[in-house]
Order: C-alpha cells, then structure tokens, then sequence
C-alpha cells in the first residue's frame, strides 16, 4: 500500500502533466464546437443555395408568362400566324419550371403550396388560352383582354412567391453573418486559451525544475539517513528480541538471526547449507495461508501480521506471529519478524481450559467435577466440600471409571457407558453405587461431554457428578408405599370378587362331590364296574386340580410379593381375569367381548400387577354399566401390535361415559367419582404402566361409554411365538 500512494503522489507532482491533460481537454472542446459550427455553415449554404435556385426558378417563370402573353395577344389582335411559331414550346417550358419549383419548396408548407397552386392555375389558364387561340377568328377582342387579366393573376402568385424568399433570404445572410462573428471569436478565444496554457505550462516547468532540484538534495540527505536506519535494524537484528528472516517469494530463506534458528533448533550450518525453505517448514494445513500471504506481498508490498506454525528439527510445532514486507529495490525479496507464541498459547490454552470449567460447573449443580484423558483414565478430580464419605484426594487418578470399585450397574450397562466412550458421544445422569464405609450404598449420577483440540482431536471428557443417594432413598420409599397400596387394592378387589371366587371354586368342589357319589354307586354294583370307577376317580382329581389352582391364583393375586420381572402371555393373563369376573359379568347382564391379536410376542414385566390394572379397568367397566339403565351393556377388550413396538390394550364400556374435562383427573391420587370410593385404583393402574415403560390414557367413547387405554414394549429380541390356547380365544364372547 505505501509504494502504490508514493507512485501515485508523484504522478500528481508532475504539473506538467496536468496541462497536458488540460490542453487534451481543450482540444476536445473546440472539436466539439469545431464540428458545430460546420453543421450550421452547411445548413446555411445549402439554405442560401436552394434560396438561389427558387429565385432563379421564379425569373425564369416570369420571362416564360411574359412571352406566352405576347405571342398570344399578338396573335388575337392580328390574327398572323407568324406570332405562333413557338406555339407549344412555351407551354410546356412553362409546366417544366412550376414541377422545378414544387421540388424546390417542398420543405416550405407556405411556399410548397403556393407552387402547387401557381402549377394548378397556371394549367387551367394555358388550357383557356389555347381554347381562346382554337377560337380567334370567330371570337371578339374582349377574350384577348380576358387573357391578359388572368395572366396578370398569375404574375401576382409569382410576385408573392417572390417576396417571401426574398425574405428568407435576408434571415440566411444574417445567419450566415452571425456565424462568421462566432467563428472570429471562438478562434480569438482559443489563441487566448492557448496562450494561456502555454504561459502556465512554462510556469509549471520551471517548478518541476526546482521541485526536482530540492529533492535531488532531499534524497542525498536520505541516503545518509538510510544508512544510519540500516544501522539500527541491523542492531535490531543481532540483538535476538525476535526472529528476523530474509526471504525470496519462491519460499527460500536467505538470511536468519539467531533468534530464529533457535526458535526452530536449527543452526547456521542448516541455513548456509539453503536446506531451510518456507514450504518444508510450514504444516500442510497452513500452506494456504502462505498462499495468501505471497499474494498480498505481491499486489500490496506488505502483509499484516498473522498466526501460523512452524516445524521445528525434532517435527514438533511451534505457534508464531509474523509479518513482513517486500524490499523497493527487488520485489522479489523481503524481510519478516517471527515471534514465538509457545509461552502465550500455553496461558491462552490453560485459560481456556478453566474457563470450560466454570461453564461446565455452571452448567451442572455438582458434586464432583472430573476429566479423563482419551483412554478414559482419571486426570483430575475435585470433590465438593460438602461430599461426605468421598475418596481420598488422587486415589482414582491414574484409573479408568470400570477400574474403581463399584456395586452397580452390571456388566451389560458398563458394555453399554464404554460403547458410548469409545463413539466420543456426550452422556448424562450414569449412575452409578459406591460401597459406603458403613457397607450402605453411595449412588452418584455421572454426566460428561467429549473434549476435542483445535485439530479436532479426542483429548478426553470432562464433566461432573451429582450425589443422589438420598433421591434413591425416596424413590425406594415411594416405591414401597405405592407397593402398599398396589397390595391393599387387591385386598379391596378381591373383597368386591368374592361372589365370582365362591362361584369358581364351588364349581370344581361340586363337579368333585357328584363324581365321588357316581363312584361310591358303581362300587356298589354288583359286580362293581372299576372302569367306570377309574373314571369317576380321574374327573375326581381333575376337578379337585381346577379348585386348587383356583386357590392359588387368588393366594398369589392378593398376597405381598416384591415386584417381578417375568416375560409371559399378555393374552393369558387377560383371558384369566375375564374368567375371574365372571360371574359379575352374568349377575348385571353384561355382553363382555375380547378381540386379542393373534401371535403377540411376549411382554416383560409383573404379571400380578399388570392383571391387576386389568381387573381394575374391568370392575370399574362393569360398575359404570351397572348404574345405568340406557341401552345394552357390552364390555369389549382388544389388543393389537403398535407400530413403535409395543402392544396396546382397549377397555370399551357403554356406561354413562367420562366428561371431557375429566379424562385426566380420574388418574389424579384421591379423585373420585364414586361415593364410596377412594381415589387411588386409576392412579396405581397408571404408576403401575409407567414403571413398565408404558403409558395410560383415557377417553369419552363415540358410542357412549368411556375407553381407556395402554400401552407395554414388547421383548425386542423375542421372535414371535406360535399361537398359545389364549391366542386362539380371539373374538371370544361371553354373555
């Protein structure tokens, strides 16, 4: 930039070139006014010349008239053909020149129909003329006095005509004068503007003279003061306060000072020997910033000071400053300063790293704040001072997380956390259980995000941990309350079954008592028929297995167990409870349906507490329709496959139905529409659901009633099983 305005400010020193371009501009003037005035002079003289030829068209006219009119009078006064020689001959010089004289005013509408008129009458007048002649020696003197009028009229057309060119005429020679008086000017003006700029010109090379003069002696001044500047940078240079280089744009380095050959570990045996080259020193991800800066060396002289990096000897890098600028003498060299960033990098990078660590502070409320390195081992570790029971200071360092004794999680979760590690994904909430000194539980959440260099390199993670010890605590109490309630909603159910319970295990005790009788009777036969003894005692123990299973699965319904992780047959499980309120069913006259998918996977969870919420939405079904008098009661259960896979169960009543503002309150703790009810079937029910990642929900039914729904995941890696007995009871009706 400081070369391109000194080259510039010494083009506008020049003066001379200033009149130069003045005196171009004058020319161009003066061709402007020059072709000007030859447009007007030409419109003038062809003016002045047409002016000519229509006044000479005129003349000619008016010899013409003035002949036909003598040798026509003469003849009529003296009937002699002698007069008539030229007969003819006038006339038709007449029509030539009034044709002549159209084409001349043709551009003159006043004139150009004057002519038309003049032509007009002066063929009419030819033709009586003739007629006239044709006539002479029978006709009287007054038609030669006729004609002589009519001749008159046309003269006075030729006269008019006449007149007005006379007058353009005189506005063409004024024109005309008008223009040479400009020409006498503007030829005066242009001398004086020339002289003018001569004398100025003259002027203004004598001031280049002098100007050039004092800065020949400027200049000797400045080479002394050069010399005493080169001195100084030289001592600059030797001083070693930073890397100085001189270079070619070809990337050889042709000169360095100490500093920089330090600074890269090399010496001066490298530089003497011109191994050193920009290119070979400069990383490739930087080389297109020496692109750039070789192309701004070239277009601007200088470049502005920029970050880089440089291979050192032992192939490490070393991060610098720099800048430089050609020299005037050889725009193919330069010099540069070269700074070593090693020490300001270092302060930058460790700020950095504390700055992440207040964000990630800020960003979790924690209790312990760790980093790994990229194998995941331990490098730092900080422990609020309100942690109780934490690790002594620098007893994990060195460690990976698996490496530090843990209780939980098992060894499919740890699979899971270091398949997350390894794929450098940020992760949140792994929690993890630590041996307490009391033999108790500690649990720890632990959350973490993958720490990357500027190169985009995994260096590590860093993140934080939260002591969640007391949250497990509550959560298990919670759990064992909602346990309590799950088992006293039993109790209470079992105690609105007990008609259906007694009616279930009558049957089988009945059935037993009647085969016993059949086989006391056949015993008594004479002779006893121990075939049909054997069958009774079969059916005996047939029936006698139906009453106990019965017992048994009222005992596990309604007994106190802890929570379950089985995979069994939803359908089987939904066919049951339909068994056990049966006669509930048939007592309020109820049309109960199923309609269950066929060939469902098995589902995983509590099979108790998800029979439970079935019996719940069933008895709740089968009260609703009790109350009711409207219409028929009908019950339908269905199943069918999600497209997220899971499995969804429909409970359908035709009851008096749900209120739209109520279809979430009903799953509210102590929110009931029954009066002696209690509030907390529907909220266990959906608890319940949710703990076996699943969700609830309830709706009005378009044919009157109310729906409630929800939905289970399915064993994932289950094929799908051939079809059970409770499969096979797809649309099953039970009146």
């Amino acid at each position: 930039m400081p070369v391109a305005l000194s080259q510039s400010s010494r083009w506008f020193a020049r003066p001379l070139a200033l009149v130069v371009a003045v005196l171009l501009i004058v020319v161009f003037a003066i061709g402007i006014f020059g072709f000007r005035y030859w447009q007007e002079r030409q419109a003038t003289t062809f003016a002045s010349e047409r002016n000519d030829e229509v006044l000479e068209t005129l003349d000619r006219l008016k010899s013409v008239i003035a002949d036909v009119e003598a040798q026509r009078r003469g003849y009529l006064l003296t009937l002699d053909p002698t007069y008539l020689k030229a007969y003819g001959v006038s006339d038709e010089s007449v029509r030539r020149d009034t044709q002549a004289l159209q084409a001349l005013v043709a551009n003159d509408p006043l004139q150009s129909h004057r002519a038309e008129h003049l032509a007009l009458t002066v063929a009419e007048k030819l033709r009586e003329i003739d007629d006239i002649v044709k006539t002479a020696r029978t006709s009287s003197g007054s038609a030669a006095l006729a004609m002589m009028r009519s001749l008159d009229e046309i003269r006075s057309q030729l006269d008019q005509m006449v007149d007005h060119e006379r007058f353009l005429r005189v506005d063409v020679d004024r024109r005309g004068a008008m223009l040479e008086r400009r020409k006498a000017w503007f030829i005066a003006a242009a001398v004086v503007i020339v002289s003018a700029l001569a004398a100025v010109a003259l002027a203004l090379a004598r001031l280049e003279a002098t100007r050039r003069r004092k800065a020949i002696a400027e200049n000797l001044a400045l080479h002394g003061d050069l010399e005493a500047r080169d001195k100084k940078i030289r001592r600059l240079v030797d001083a070693n306060i930073v890397g100085i280089i001189i270079w070619d744009l070809d990337g050889r380095i042709l000169e360095a000072n100490d500093e920089f050959l330090h600074m890269l570990g090399y010496g001066r045996e490298d530089l003497a020997s011109g191994r050193l080259n920009r290119t070979d020193l400069t990383p490739a991800e930087w080389r297109d910033r020496d692109v750039r800066t070789v192309a701004e060396l070239k277009q601007m002289g200088t470049v502005q000071p920029f970050e880089k990096e440089y291979f050192r000897k032992d192939g490490s890098r070393v991060p610098v400053l720099m800048g430089g600028t050609v020299f005037e003498q050889s725009r193919n060299q330069g010099v540069s300063f070269v700074l070593d960033l090693t020490e300001r990098k270092r302060a930058d990078e460790a700020l950095r790293r504390s700055e992440e660590r207040f964000r990630t502070l800020v960003h979790f409320s924690f209790d312990v704040y760790w980093e790994t390195d990229a194998q995941h081992r331990f490098t730092h570790q900080e422990f609020a001072e309100s942690l109780a029971d934490g690790p002594a200071p620098g007893s994990e360092i060195g460690k990976t997380r698996w490496e530090v004794p843990y209780l939980e999680p098992d060894e499919e979760a740890w699979r899971k956390h270091r398949e997350t590690l390894d794929a450098h994904l940020p992760f949140r909430d792994f929690e993890l259980a630590r041996p307490g000194p009391d033999g108790s539980r500690r649990y720890v959440s632990v959350s973490g995000l993958p720490v990357f260099d500027e190169t985009g390199r995994f260096v590590g993670y860093r993140g934080v941990g939260r002591h969640i010890t007391e949250r497990r605590r509550a959560e298990e109490a919670l759990r064992a309350m909602q346990a309590e309630l799950a088992h006293a909603n039993r109790i209470t159910t079992m105690g609105q079954l007990t008609a259906s319970i007694a009616h279930e295990v009558n049957q089988p005790i009945a059935a037993t008592v009647t085969n016993a009788e059949a086989a006391l009777r056949w015993l008594s036969a004479q002779p006893p028929d121990l075939g049909e003894v054997r069958n009774s005692l079969g059916l005996i123990v047939k029936d006698g297995k139906r009453a106990g299973n019965v017992i048994g699965g009222i005992r596990a319904f309604i007994n106190k167990v802890p929570p379950r992780k089985d995979r069994f047959d939803l359908s089987e499980a939904i066919l049951e409870m339909v068994a056990l309120t049966r006669s509930e069913v048939l007592k309020h006259r109820i049309l109960l349906r199923t309609e269950l998918a066929p060939g469902l996977p098995g589902v995983s969870g509590d099979r108790t507490q998800l029979q439970q919420v079935i019996l719940n939405l069933i008895l709740n079904a089968i009260e609703a329709m009790s109350a009711s008098d409207k219409g028929a009661r009908e019950l339908r259960i269905d199943t069918e496959r999600e497209v997220k896979h899971g499995v969804l169960v429909t409970v359908r009543d035709t009851g008096p139905g749900l209120d739209p503002g109520d279809v979430e309150r009903v799953f509210n703790a102590f929110y009931t529409t029954k009066p002696e009810g209690m509030g907390m079937g529907l909220a266990i029910c959906r608890s319940m659901v949710e703990a076996h990642g699943g969700r609830m929900w309830a709706r009005p039914n378009e044919a009157g009633g109310a729906v409630f729904q929800f939905t289970l995941p399915l064993v994932r890696d289950e094929t799908a099983p051939s079809e059970s007995p409770a499969a096979q009871a797809t649309g099953k009706t039970t009146p």
